[in-house]
């Protein structure tokens, strides 16, 4: 009886492990995780959890290159993937599985929510996020059928089961994941304009307009005499002594009577009027 050298043995479980492998960047690293969950923490444990990561960062990085060309450099993809990597390392339970089958849809899971919260330039509601998702995966699902033209909303609510409003915000929110700079030109040539250039600016006047209408009512019920000592004070500019003698009363008086027409006028006008005006 003959017996097979020790290396064909060892040749043969190698090309075993490598058959049970999906990717030449996962490693065999039982043994590994089984000891990590055996460790307290401490620097022996880093030590080995950094290994870990290490052996299979290139599988991480793998996962990222899925979503290159979607608006976001390669580099920051790689970094989202090796995060989504280490709470794969520390949540890892070796008696479960293979890792790779826990780690894939973590790392893909945490580059997915770095474009759901991160890449959009607003803050858009998740409904209108899910909404655009399935009207985009819908749109390519029809246009990747030979002769299909551009569908329409109708079409895309008919594929989709959503309603054409649904559709509408779906295909709204498309094209809202990215902004223009306010720079950006919509013009060619040396007479183009910038987006900015569009935009109209904030006017004070509106806001004077505004006060002046919420505060007319009440100062037209004001008595006589403090319409008149209000517009000397404020039209014409007058001191409270010129004021006060032109009306033959004291200065205080007069110091009085416009605190409290203008107290009751500003009431009035944001809706907290509390009493009918004072003829003293």
């Amino acid at each position: 009886m003959t017996t097979a050298p020790p290396h064909t043995h060892n040749a043969s479980a190698s090309t075993s492990v490598r058959a049970r492998r999906t990717h030449d960047d996962s490693p065999e690293a039982t043994a590994l995780f089984e000891r990590l969950v055996e460790l307290d923490d401490g620097p022996e444990r880093d030590a080995l959890r950094d290994e870990l990561v290490a052996l299979w960062l290139p599988m991480a990085h793998r996962i990222a290159g899925r979503f290159r060309d979607r608006g976001e450099a390669m580099e920051d993809l790689r970094q989202v993937a090796a995060l989504g990597l280490v709470k794969a390392v520390d949540r890892f339970d070796p008696g479960r599985g293979a890792f790779e089958s826990y780690a894939v849809p973590t790392i893909t899971g945490e580059v997915k929510r770095h474009f759901r919260d991160r890449m959009w330039a607003l803050r858009v509601p998740r409904r209108v996020q899910e909404l655009r998702n399935r009207v985009r995966v819908a749109r390519r699902d029809l246009l990747d059928r030979p002769g299909t033209r551009e569908p329409t909303p109708a079409d895309l609510a008919a594929h989709t089961g959503l309603t054409e409003e649904e559709v509408a915000a779906g295909l709204e929110a498309l094209e809202s994941f990215s902004t223009l700079s306010l720079d950006a030109e919509l013009a060619a040539g040396d007479d183009g304009y910038s987006l900015g250039d569009t935009l109209g600016e904030s006017d004070s006047s509106y806001d004077v307009v505004v006060d002046r209408e919420a505060a007319k009512n009440e100062l037209r019920r004001l008595p006589e005499r403090e319409r008149a000592i209000l517009y000397m004070r404020f039209f014409e500019d007058m001191t409270q002594s010129g004021i006060a003698d032109r009306l033959g009363i004291s200065q205080m008086h007069v110091s009085r009577l416009i605190t409290r027409s203008c107290a009751q006028v500003r009431n009035e006008a944001l809706g907290q009027c509390s009493g009918g005006p004072s003829t003293s």
